[in-house]
């Protein structure tokens, strides 16, 4: 495994790991590598510094104590706003969970009342409402859980 520090066209710098160098020529080139960020698939590498084991008998340096943020707290200005986001269309939509695809119907055809409803679609009924002009739009973020 290879991890790269990877930079978009927009200037968002993120890194991920590959199999391979072969393997991330491979996917960056068919435009499979995509900014952890906006979603652009114009990724170049940047420089790194390589990564060097120490030899074996090498005593090993007690690391200073770190500050404990949690996983769960935004690391980054782009994952703050992406939580406020979050908790905006969460705390302004109901969720209906698996009978999204139902409950947009329902309301596209007059038989619910509108209402701002979030919740899960399969891919493959999420294009049917839309091909019925149902005004839909993905999250992007899950709640969890998966969808059957």
């Amino acid at each position: 495994m290879i991890r790269y520090a990877l930079k978009c066209g927009q200037g968002h710098e993120f890194d991920s790991w590959f199999q391979s160098a072969d393997a991330y020529e491979k996917l960056a080139s068919a435009g499979m590598v995509a900014c952890s960020v906006c979603g652009d698939t114009q990724v170049d590498k940047m420089i790194m510094a390589p990564r060097i084991r120490p030899a074996r008998n090498a005593a090993t340096p007690t690391p200073e104590p770190q500050p404990e943020t949690p996983l769960s707290a935004p690391a980054s200005e782009a994952e703050q706003v992406m939580a406020q986001v979050k908790a905006y269309v969460e705390a302004n939509t109901e969720d209906v969970g698996q009978n999204f695809v139902k409950e947009a119907r329902a309301m596209h055809d007059g038989d619910a009342p509108e209402r701002a409803i979030r919740g899960e679609a399969k891919p493959e009924d999420a294009r049917a409402l839309l091909d019925d002009g149902v005004p839909i739009v993905p999250l992007p973020f899950s709640s969890g859980r998966k969808v059957n």
